[in-house]
C-alpha cells in the first residue's frame, strides 16, 4: 500500500485506534503492515470502506502524510 498515502495515513489511524496497546494487537503498525496480520488486514478495510463512504457523499478524504 505504499502508493496510496492516503490510504496509509487512514489504516494507520484506525489501527492504532482500535489496537493502541500490545493487549489489543501484539505488534505495531508498520510490523503489521509487513506481515499482513488480521489486524493490518481489518484496518485497510476499515480505511476502504471510509473512503468509499466519503467519496460517495462527494467529499474528499484528507489525511497529513506520514513523515
Amino acid at each position: 500500500m505504499q502508493h496510496d498515502l492516503q490510504l496509509r495515513a487512514a489504516a494507520r489511524a484506525i489501527y492504532d485506534a482500535c489496537y493502541p496497546t500490545e493487549d489489543w494487537a501484539p505488534v505495531g503498525f508498520d510490523e503489521a503492515e509487513r506481515y499482513a496480520t488480521v489486524h493490518y488486514r481489518q484496518a485497510v478495510g476499515a480505511a476502504q470502506q471510509a473512503r468509499a463512504v466519503l467519496a460517495s457523499r462527494g467529499e474528499q478524504l484528507i489525511l497529513p502524510a506520514l513523515v
